[in-house]
């Protein structure tokens, strides 16, 4: 997904194609997630006491005596692009399974050739033949940009490939027991061309996205793809309203512009918003901007954070300038994760958009060459020990005093499946 108005992706053929791999072996399942090798991302174990009424505790945290532990997590990251078109491909969404949303093709045409977007599904083990088009039918460009753990997914498309993107049409779509269906957001007071984009779904099937209206303000919205029922997301001190994301409690993750002193500023954040009501907002320290594009069940926002150019030597404000890729939490707050690939020149250009219920992330970068890759990041969580020195006691001898326990180990516990 892309920031605003994004892209959409090119169709094949006028019926709904089979999803599967481009392979000889017919129908494909949701297959199980596969490591593989690659540059590793790493992110510290942490301790702290948790906060009253809080957010379901991080993925592989547990609590312990003196409060919460949470894993040490690294990254090992891939570079996965279609070879039908290697300058542009972004990674938006991925499930449990280690199934990935996507599409390639910039939609911008350069000169006499088009590059439309053309949307897929990946499957492990992430090789060429395991790439599905899959774009909305009689549509010129489309994009995936969700997908749950129960095969279902949603998107956007548009029937015009401009050479200007922002002139482009856009509607949402969700597909549903292998059949397309349209998802807009029924506004009377649309933009003129239309925007109207879906951009996540959980696993009850209910999917979230945003449309602009004839003014150019945007508005989030849920969409029940079982009911075809939509409601308007709104969330106290934000206007411009993106939602991106959707968790299977219904929390959910997006962006748009805070309001200081009631009006709306030009600044980009993203927010939380759970079930409850209860607003945080997400606001990487120092950056210009910053958005919320991915969330899990366990309150995992992702998204990317940008930093201004350099100045006087100093880039960004102590951060490589260019645009970071982050996880968040309520409790422990921010983890940069970036590709390595995609820092070029003191600059980088790490987007991560999709997180799934075991921690792994997609998104994308760009290279030394000017592309557009895709990328994956496998999560891996390392069980961690640790004791608690008894502090000394004036009543008791000199043994008991030096005492100390033995390391506790505290096994990670992730998700079945995971």
């Amino acid at each position: 997904m892309l920031m605003k108005p994004c892209p959409p992706a090119a169709a094949v053929g006028h019926s709904p194609p089979r999803i599967c791999p481009r392979s000889r072996s017919g129908g494909f399942l949701w297959a199980r997630r596969v490591a593989l090798t690659g540059a590793t991302v790493i992110s510290a174990a942490t301790l702290f006491a948790p906060a009253a009424g809080a957010q379901p505790l991080p993925l592989g945290c547990q609590k312990v005596s003196s409060g919460v532990y949470c894993p040490r997590v690294s990254y090992t990251t891939h570079t996965l692009n279609d070879n039908a078109d290697n300058t542009f491909n972004q990674l938006l969404g991925i499930n449990a399974s280690g199934v990935i949303g996507g599409y390639f093709g910039s939609g911008i045409p350069v000169g006499n050739q088009g590059h439309p977007n053309q949307g897929y599904l990946l499957f492990p083990p992430y090789v060429q033949n395991y790439y599905a088009n899959n774009n909305y039918p009689g549509s010129v460009q489309t994009q995936v940009t969700g997908l749950n753990d129960q095969g279902d997914m949603v998107g956007f498309y548009s029937t015009m490939n401009n050479a200007n993107n922002a002139g482009n049409n856009n509607f949402g779509w969700y597909r549903h027991n292998g059949q397309y269906h349209l998802g807009d957001f029924p506004t009377t007071n649309p933009a003129n061309p239309p925007v109207d984009q879906l951009l996540g779904i959980n696993d009850k099937d209910i999917a979230v996205g945003f449309f602009t209206d004839g003014g150019g303000a945007t508005h989030g919205y849920t969409y029940n793809i079982l009911t075809g029922q939509s409601q308007l997301v709104n969330v106290r001190g934000f206007t411009n309203v993106t939602a991106a994301a959707i968790n299977n409690v219904g929390d959910i993750a997006g962006f748009g512009n805070p309001l200081v002193n009631g009006k709306a500023s030009q600044s980009t954040a993203g927010f939380l918003l759970t079930q409850g009501g209860r607003v945080y907002k997400i606001d990487f320290p120092g950056s210009s901007a910053t958005s919320a594009l991915g969330l899990n069940n366990n309150d995992e926002v992702v998204g990317t954070e940008t930093f201004p150019g350099t100045t006087g030597g100093v880039p960004g404000k102590g951060r490589t300038s260019g645009m970071h890729g982050f996880s968040w939490y309520p409790a422990t707050g921010f983890s940069v994760v970036d590709d390595r690939n995609g820092v070029q020149n003191n600059v980088t250009t790490t987007t991560i958009n999709g997180v799934n219920r075991c921690g792994d992330l997609v998104g994308f970068y760009v290279d030394a060459n000017g592309n557009t890759d895709g990328m994956l990041a496998n999560a891996q969580f390392t069980s961690f020990s640790f004791g608690v020195r008894i502090a000394s006691d004036p009543s008791a001898s000199a043994a008991k005093a030096a005492h100390k326990p033995k390391p506790t180990k505290i096994k990670t516990k992730l998700p079945n499946g995971c």
